[in-house]
């Protein structure tokens, strides 16, 4: 028996010797890149913050924690050695490094689809997986198997006002984390394993300086297992104010900046009505439009028209009229697109779904291909209360829009539709947030 397991440690020391004489010698493959130059944000992308949450001086990048969101690499990183310096400079501080990120926050979040290695006075090295991302944590978690969060085995922080030391090294989907020199933190089997590197803002003042990465060879993923890519996109709103929109008196107190919500109670004061929604300062001809929305409001019983795929109405033979069935409606808003109100993507409950070009389908005049083109192919809302995500791609005349992912307007035709205009949250006298407004102009 004293052999046996001898036999075992020996060979379990071994390994460990192997491990780490391997890990030595892939961090010696690479040679070192600085991620920060000291002097100003190149090789780093504003996401969703305004551009004075993150900014540099004295060789830092200094996060004021407001809004909550992140700025992140320009580029995509898979294998690597990572290591940085952070402090916080108040006790209880919080906020976060992400790596194997997606570009644009996931949808209803200011975070992205990411792996996070917590940075939080008094809880520093954490790793978990956020918004759609998995991964295995290297323990069993206190509070069961269904919790994937992976502590740290000790806790070797410096308290709020000092600097701490990071180092991580991502390898084939294994995250290992030091923390002030001491291995403290492993997770598995990371989904996505190739991706973005953020900083997050959540709430309070944060330094970090000292940003430089090894890259290690790649195992060469497969797309399933990359991070989704979105570049050239623009944030309209920055979570701190309503610039990048026209500002009226009447909407004061009514369309308000909140975080990273825009929020509307539906009673803007601004005349004339056209005037009530909020509309881009900027014109734009050919783009590409994100806009996550949800409808807050409590939820009544009410009857509407059932629309065919054509666009037009089921009648009731008995009455002649349409024929209406009772839904859920918690309200109605919409997108407008370069400033027409006729080219309007619906916000609604109506069994159609939203989508729907309201001012189009409605237009005797347009041909019925063009009718039944501006008719959601499918419902694809959300339940009442939770997020919605649109992407709107619009070319010339043709428009096609996606929303959670499905297809429900495919390149349909709009005539006569403005070549260029703003953009318009619409104000329809109902409850409505709004969140991550991107946009990326096309040719």
């Amino acid at each position: 028996m004293r052999n046996l397991k001898f036999t075992v440690l020996s060979s379990l020391a071994a390994a460990l010797i192997f491990v780490c004489a391997s890990q030595a010698g892939a961090e010696q493959s690479g040679e070192w890149i600085s991620l920060f130059n000291g002097k100003d944000l190149c090789g780093w992308a504003q996401v969703n913050c305004a551009k004075e949450t993150f900014t540099v001086r004295d060789g830092m990048i200094i996060c004021t924690g407001i809004p909550t969101g992140v700025l992140r690499t320009d580029r995509m990183y898979e294998n690597y050695v990572l290591e940085l310096e952070w402090r916080h400079m108040k006790q209880g501080g919080n906020a976060g490094l992400f790596v194997h990120s997606d570009a644009l926050p996931a949808r209803g979040q200011p975070f992205t689809r990411s792996i996070e290695v917590q940075v939080m006075d008094g809880n520093a090295g954490d790793i978990f997986s956020i918004h759609g991302a998995s991964m295995t944590p290297y323990k069993l978690h206190p509070r069961g198997p269904g919790n994937k969060r992976s502590l740290p085995a000790k806790d070797t922080m410096n308290p709020a006002g000092e600097w701490n030391h990071y180092k991580v090294i991502s390898r084939n989907g294994t995250l290992t984390l030091y923390v002030n020199g001491e291995v403290v933190n492993w997770a598995y089997d990371c989904d996505p394993r190739k991706g973005y590197i953020c900083l997050e803002s959540e709430g309070s003042e944060i330094h970090f300086r000292n940003l430089k990465i090894m890259e290690l060879p790649s195992s060469h993923p497969p797309m399933a297992e990359i991070a989704t890519r979105a570049e050239g996109f623009k944030a309209l709103y920055t979570g701190l104010d309503l610039r990048n929109w026209k500002q009226n008196p009447g909407h004061e107190g009514h369309w308000v900046a909140d975080n990273w919500r825009i929020k509307y109670d539906g009673k803007s004061e601004a005349e004339p009505h056209e005037e009530k929604n909020l509309w881009s300062e900027k014109s734009y001809r050919n783009f590409e439009l994100i806009v996550d929305w949800r409808q807050p409001g409590e939820a009544v019983v009410d009857t509407v028209p059932v629309i065919l795929p054509d666009g037009s109405y089921i009648i009731d033979e008995q009455t002649g009229q349409p024929k209406k069935v009772p839904v859920m409606d918690a309200g109605d808003s919409g997108i407008y697109l370069r400033g027409s109100s006729k080219a309007q993507i619906n916000i609604w409950n109506w069994p159609i779904g939203s989508g729907e070009f309201y001012g189009y389908r409605l237009d005797q005049s347009m041909a019925p291909a063009v009718r039944a083109g501006v008719t959601p192919i499918l419902n694809a809302d959300r339940p009442i209360g939770q997020w919605n995500r649109f992407h709107i791609t619009m070319i010339d005349d043709r428009v096609t829009v996606a929303l959670n992912g499905r297809t429900v307007i495919d390149d349909a035709l709009l005539p006569g539709v403005p070549p260029t205009g703003p953009i318009a949250l619409q104000h329809h006298g109902d409850l409505l947030e709004f969140a991550n407004v991107f946009i990326k102009e096309l040719p």
